[in-house]
């Protein structure tokens, strides 16, 4: 007695063809890559608005320098300062109209530790218009 296959008695075949199945799940497969929307990073960032005049803006009167050595010591404009005495300048600072643009140029070599601690300082003073200045030496770092 031998085995049929199925393909000269009429009998039915022994093995399935999944081909078909494999085309189905293809077409599914791309469908559903190209329905699914692409995930984008955005950045949020305030843009100018137009208000319809065309007024340049104000000239700012004056920039303020806060430079950090790599002693970690604090400079205001050149002059020696603790986190203190940097408070009560910003919030000086603050209250004059226009407010005036505040730089910030810490040393390559400063401790990070210093950096986010005068970086806390300014963001709980409100300050507004902040630059970070000396970025350009950091270009060919990475």
């Amino acid at each position: 007695m031998a085995m049929s296959a199925g393909k000269d008695d009429g009998e039915p075949m022994m093995e399935m063809n999944t081909t078909p199945l494999i085309d189905v799940m293809l077409v599914l497969l791309i469908m559903l890559i190209v329905t699914i929307p692409a995930q984008t990073h955005a950045v949020k960032v305030d843009l100018p608005q137009n208000t319809g005049q065309n007024t340049p803006p104000p000239v700012e009167p004056q920039k303020n320098k806060i430079t950090i050595d790599p002693q970690g010591n604090l400079f205001w404009n050149g002059s020696p300062i603790d986190k203190v005495t940097l408070r009560q300048y910003l919030d000086q600072s603050v209250q004059i109209q226009p407010e005036p643009e505040l730089h910030f140029q810490p040393d390559p070599q400063a401790r990070y530790e210093v950096v986010d601690e005068v970086l806390a300082i300014i963001k709980r003073s409100a300050v507004t218009k902040l630059g970070f200045v000396g970025n350009e030496q950091y270009r060919n770092d990475f």
